[in-house]
C-alpha cells in the first residue's frame, strides 16, 4: 500500500475501458488488492469496479476508504455509452445525470473550459436495444456521481462518455477490442481535463479555513455533515476568492442551518467558462 494517497481516481466499469488508460500512465496492479481490480502509480489510482450501479457504487466508496485522504481527491469515471445518432468514438463531458429509476438528476459543476462537447446523460439499470433516447444512456454515471460526492466536492467529480454504439452500430455489436481502441484515442484530451481538474484540487486543498474549526465547535455537525461543511467552504474557495458573506450565527440551531445556508449563497454564486 502506498504511504500516500493518490490525488485522482479513476473509475471504469470494464477492463476494456480500463485498459488504455493502465497503459497510458504507466499504472501497475495492486495484488494485495483483492474485490476490485486496483491500478496505481504515484498520483492516479484506476478501479474496475464492474458493469452496472450498484458495482460501481461499491466500487468508489470501498477504493475511497482504502486511501482516505484529508484533501479532496479528483474523481473521474470513464466508460462507454449509447446515442440515438452520435458517431461512434465520439468523447463527451457530462454536464447533466439523470437516473432513469429514482429520477434524480446531477449537476456535475462546469467551472472550466471543457475540453471536448458537453452531453447530458441518462442511466439504466438494464441495457438498452432501443434507441429512443435523446440523451446518452449508460449503467453507471449516476451511482458514480451519488456515491463521489461524499468524497469530494462536486467541481473535482466528472464523468466522461465515449460512444460505444448508436441505432446503426447497435449494443449488441460492441467487442473489448473495439472499445479499448475508443477511448485509447482520447487519452491526449484525458490527460488535459485530469491535468485541470488537478489545477483546481490545488486550490480547494488550500490550508483549511478558520471558519471550519468555529463552526464545528459551535454547532453540532455528524462526521458526514463535517465532511459536507469542508466540501462546501471548498467550493467557495474555487468559485470565488473573496469572503463569505458576514452571516448572524446565533440564527443557526444545528450544522443543518449552517449546511442549508452555505448550499443557498453557493448556489446564487454567478461563474462564466
Amino acid at each position: 500500500m502506498q504511504q500516500n494517497p493518490p490525488k485522482i481516481f479513476i473509475y471504469a466499469a470494464l477492463p476494456c475501458e480500463a485498459k488504455p488508460l493502465v497503459e497510458n500512465f504507466n499504472l501497475k496492479k495492486d495484488t494485495t488488492i483483492q474485490p476490485f481490480a486496483v491500478y496505481l502509480n504515484k498520483e492516479i489510482c484506476l478501479t474496475v469496479t464492474g458493469l452496472g450501479k450498484s458495482a460501481m457504487a461499491a466500487g468508489v466508496a470501498y477504493t475511497q476508504a482504502l486511501f482516505a485522504g484529508i484533501n479532496p481527491p479528483v474523481l473521474l469515471n470513464i466508460g462507454i455509452a449509447g446515442h440515438i445518432d452520435h458517431a461512434v468514438g465520439s468523447l463527451f463531458l457530462i454536464d447533466k445525470i439523470t437516473d432513469v429509476d429514482s429520477r434524480k438528476s446531477y449537476y456535475p459543476p462546469l467551472v472550466f473550459t471543457p475540453p471536448c462537447p458537453t452531453a447530458c446523460v441518462q442511466t439504466v439499470s438494464r441495457p438498452q436495444l432501443v434507441y429512443n433516447m435523446e440523451h446518452l444512456c449508460d449503467m453507471e454515471a449516476s451511482a458514480f456521481y451519488e456515491a463521489a460526492v461524499r468524497f469530494s466536492t462536486g467541481e473535482l467529480i466528472h464523468c466522461l462518455k465515449v460512444i460505444s454504439d448508436n441505432e446503426s452500430s447497435p449494443a449488441e455489436n460492441i467487442q473489448p477490442k473495439q472499445v479499448a481502441v475508443l477511448i485509447a484515442a482520447h487519452v491526449v484530451t484525458i490527460e488535459a481535463l485530469l491535468a485541470e481538474l488537478s489545477r483546481l484540487a490545488k486550490l480547494v486543498a488550500a490550508p483549511e479555513p478558520k471558519l471550519f474549526a468555529q463552526l464545528i465547535q459551535r454547532y453540532h455537525f455528524t462526521v458526514s455533515e463535517q465532511g459536507q461543511l469542508k466540501n462546501q467552504l471548498s467550493r467557495w474557495a474555487v468559485l470565488t476568492k473573496t469572503p463569505l458573506p458576514e452571516f448572524d450565527q446565533s440564527s443557526f440551531h444545528k450544522g443543518k442551518d449552517v449546511l442549508c445556508w452555505l448550499n443557498q449563497h453557493i448556489s446564487k454564486i454567478e461563474f462564466s467558462l
